[in-house]
């Protein structure tokens, strides 16, 4: 796992800003560095290496090949490069190879193959830059499901590209200019979906993507896909077997998580996994624990307010499993205190709370272990996220109501008192009480009028609903939700909301969350549920099998049921995140008053503060609960005043 950066430049570039921009990176790769400039003298390009998998200098890079055609600069893992290897030389290739490194196999595999037949053979986490002399060209390209980021674009007469944006500020010429439509989107989806990123002329490589760029980003491609997730969920849900029993989907579930999970525990350095005694982080422990010979290291942090504490569960399953288990309970104060560093962290505006404890058990990982197997990817590929059951309950409700019918019951629920009525009920006894009947009713007025289920699901995971009417001069872009013939042909609602996860939520929000949070203390996060194998399997799998008997992720818990009593798991899902409403109220209101200033919301121009008033003022009063909004707009606040 690495940093990655360079600068392509008619003007010329040199080592030494390369390499000053790659220190701004060095939490990506403390354990080395290195520079290369071509041979025109006008790009550069830097690496900050992690040293994983041959920690000898043979693993360095910049790495060169041995014909002096192509060089490399690689963030990340392949953990079938030694498949790749046998391959390679089957083949009938002549390979000196210098040591037993992930890179110095991923560089020969391109020399060999090419950069779109060698993407389609790896199996592993990526973003790298090549360089071929003889082309002049630099190909960028991103791992299939964008577990690791790869940011890129023209600013003035430079070409950039980096593993995060920091790096660009180091360059003498940066010029940001921050997107005000990229703005919006965030405001809605509280993480900037790919391609977008907070400065105009930077965009993200979208995942299983690869570009080339010519003349020092005079000449940029078209991102090019060689791994289309819309086809093979077409054909995987077009081609699923409906009579395939449980026992043999079991069978084959079982023996793919093996293998991914037996392939992210190669490393030269000690390794455990992150536990919260979930259904997706447990059963990535309990492989990990039955392909050990000895006990593996996991990792939880716990909170002691209620509701929001799995410490209790993941300590339980270390038990059963008999791993070497750590836990750390983290008071508010503790948490509270990462917040200052989280502008610098992520980069860009990101606003999902959960990046709190991410970062944290993250830190408590780091001081036994280098890398960390993670279980992210379960939800979004067994439809395991609450939002998809009650979604498609709620919409297969709505259709049987005439539009025009939903319209005026919609406005009627918007306009009507929650409040008192709330208040009211909490005379009755608890089982005919609605919690927080106020701020749902609103909701299910906006919801009763979407006339698609597509504009559904985007409404039911937006944040704020109209942030172009909210951000000042902005225009907010359109996305996949706005795009539904760009949507595979899928047989149902409910794929459709797992594919649009999978494609945005997944790598926008989740992944980068990971990334950054496990990066910022040099830590290497794998996830063995994205393994494209794993992958590829899910869309095959029919839906009867995801969901049964009211439960999600059905044939994920069956194979997790081979390692850990059912009575071990079965308990209601809980969310990785903080109390954020609590803590708006409380230790955490001078900070928010003090960035949402209506006087500097004016001053600084980005915001209508009127609506972001309103909210604060009946968040705080306990009216109405307005905690994730107001986060979107303090996390901007702070990163604002950060990269002034």
């Amino acid at each position: 796992m690495c940093g990655i950066v360079g600068y392509w430049d008619n003007h010329g570039a040199n080592t030494a800003v390369a390499e000053q921009m790659a220190l701004r990176i060095q939490h990506r790769g403390p354990d080395g560095a290195g520079t290369w400039l071509n041979e025109t003298g006008d790009l550069a390009m830097a690496h900050r290496r992690l040293a994983i998998i041959d920690l000898s200098p043979a693993g360095q890079q910049p790495m060169t090949s041995p014909c002096g055609r192509f060089t490399l600069v690689f963030n990340g893992e392949i953990y079938n490069h030694p498949d790749l290897r046998a391959n390679l030389e089957s083949e009938g290739g002549h390979f000196d190879w210098r040591g037993h490194s992930d890179t110095e196999t991923l560089l020969a595999a391109l020399r060999h193959w090419g950069v779109e037949k060698t993407l389609r053979r790896l199996n592993g986490m990526f973003a790298f830059a090549l360089w071929d002399a003889q082309e002049k060209a630099l190909i960028l390209a991103r791992d299939r499901l964008g577990e690791k980021p790869l940011y890129y674009g023209k600013n003035g007469s430079c070409f950039l590209f980096g593993s995060e944006l920091k790096s660009f500020k180091i360059h003498p010429n940066w010029q940001p200019e921050i997107d005000r439509d990229a703005l919006s989107l965030y405001m809605r989806h509280n993480a900037i979906p790919c391609p977008w990123s907070i400065y105009k002329g930077i965009k993200k490589l979208p995942p299983a993507h690869f570009v080339v760029i010519r003349d020092a980003g005079r000449e940029i491609s078209e991102p090019r896909c060689y791994w289309d997730l819309s086809t093979i969920a077409e054909q995987g849900v077009a081609n699923a077997d409906q009579n395939n029993t449980v026992e043999t989907l079991s069978d084959e579930l079982d023996l793919l998580l093996r293998d991914a999970v037996k392939i992210r525990m190669a490393a030269d350095v000690p390794l455990g996994a992150f536990l919260s005694g979930g259904y997706d982080s447990t059963i990535i422990a309990a492989l990990m624990q039955a392909q050990s010979s000895n006990p593996i290291k996991t990792f939880t942090i716990g909170f002691n307010e209620q509701g929001y504490n799995e410490a209790v569960h993941a300590s339980a399953v270390a038990k059963h499993l008999g791993t070497e288990h750590t836990e750390l309970y983290v008071t508010p104060e503790e948490a509270m205190a990462v917040i200052p560093r989280l502008p610098t962290i992520w980069d860009e505006p990101f606003s999902d709370s959960s990046q709190i404890p991410t970062l944290l058990v993250s830190e408590l990982a780091r001081k036994h272990v280098t890398v960390s197997l993670s279980g992210d990817g379960g939800d979004e590929l067994f439809y395991g996220y609450s939002r998809y059951t009650q979604g498609d309950r709620i919409w297969s409700t709505l259709q049987r109501i005439p539009q025009p019918a939903r319209q005026i019951l919609g406005d009627l629920l918007r306009i009507f008192p929650g409040t008192p009525v709330e208040y009211l009920l909490g005379f009755l006894p608890k089982r005919f009480q609605i919690p927080h009947l106020a701020d749902r009713l609103p909701k299910l007025g906006d919801v009763l009028k979407e006339r698609s289920a597509i504009s559904y699901y985007q409404n039911l995971v937006s944040h704020w609903k109209k942030p172009d009417q909210l951000v000042l001069g902005s225009t907010e872009p359109t996305t996949l939700f706005g795009n539904p013939a760009q949507l595979p042909d899928l047989s149902g609602f409910r794929e459709q909301m797992m594919f649009i996860d999978t494609m945005s939520y997944l790598p926008d929000d989740i992944l980068t969350k990971v990334d950054r949070a496990s990066m910022a203390v040099s830590l290497e996060a794998r996830v063995p549920l994205l393994d494209h194998r794993v992958v590829e399997f899910a869309w095959k799998t029919p839906m009867s099998m995801k969901y049964r008997d009211g439960n999600g992720k059905w044939l994920l818990r069956e194979v997790l049921y081979r390692y850990v009593p059912r009575e071990l798991m079965e308990r209601p899902k809980m969310g990785f995140g903080v109390p954020i409403e609590h803590w708006l109220q409380g230790p955490l209101r001078d900070w928010a008053e003090s960035l949402l200033d209506e006087k500097h919301l004016r001053e600084e121009g980005f915001f209508d503060p009127v609506p972001i008033r309103k909210m604060w003022e009946e968040h705080v009063s306990g009216k109405r609960r307005w905690h994730y909004y107001l986060w979107d707009v303090l996390m901007f606040q702070a990163w604002l005043r950060e990269n002034r």
